[in-house]
């Protein structure tokens, strides 16, 4: 059965509920053993045209084809961002705190791109709120289930901060080779966890989660 595209039908709800803007937000990176994780965010506006054809959630999307979306999706959107959390920050706070570090950071970054955030809303993908808590004076933030398959800028988000993490990952190849950055792209694959235990852990990597599953049975060097 085909999957139907996203729509702009939720964000065009918001905004005759009165939000200025809304602001997909999507992440990417949250269940990877390596690399930071990711937070995407896409602006739209009351008079945002029809989103780039083909736009989908990240995961339903080829490598090439979210390439050759991602570019589309930041020309489409009034503004965009991309915040990070390290693997560092992933150990010391956990992964729901570094979500929110990652999207304070891509919040700021679209105010400093120009984005007025204020009278916004929000669009978060999922059930959980990570966002709010980390901000001060946070924008009203509403959770959607499946926002990343069916409201465009929420599927816009995704495919900018997926592309911008992969291009990261793979770039670590130059600097830590030996891992298979560019295929795993800092996910559990048996190759991946396979050089762990040759090599050793890097920078890179969620030591708390390699001690987990370590402690699950698994050896890992560290």
């Amino acid at each position: 059965m085909p999957v139907a595209d996203p729509t702009l039908d939720l964000e065009r709800q918001l905004h005759g509920d009165g939000a200025r803007f809304v602001i997909g937000c999507d992440e990417v990176g949250r269940g990877a053993i390596a690399g930071p994780v990711a937070v995407g965010m896409s602006v739209v506006g009351p008079g945002v045209g029809a989103q780039p054809t083909g736009l989908r959630d990240s995961k339903m999307l080829s490598e090439k084809r979210r390439e050759s979306l991602a570019p589309l999706a930041q020309e489409w959107s009034l503004h965009s961002a991309v915040g990070l959390a390290t693997a560092a920050e992933v150990d010391t706070f956990g992964i729901m705190v570094a979500l929110g570090l990652a999207g304070k950071r891509a919040l700021a970054s679209l105010h400093e791109s120009g984005a007025s955030i204020m009278n916004c809303v929000v669009l978060l993908d999922g059930s959980f709120d990570w966002l709010t808590p980390a901000l001060s004076s946070p924008p009203r933030v509403r959770t959607q289930v499946k926002a990343d398959r069916d409201c465009a800028s929420v599927a816009a988000a995704s495919v900018i901060s997926k592309v911008h993490r992969d291009r990261l990952m793979i770039a670590a190849d130059d600097s830590l080779p030996g891992y298979g950055w560019k295929g795993n792209k800092g996910y559990g694959s048996a190759e991946h966890f396979a050089a762990i235990a040759s090599l050793g852990a890097t920078e890179l990597h969620r030591h708390t989660w390699l001690r987990s599953r370590g402690r699950n049975g698994d050896f890992v060097k560290d």
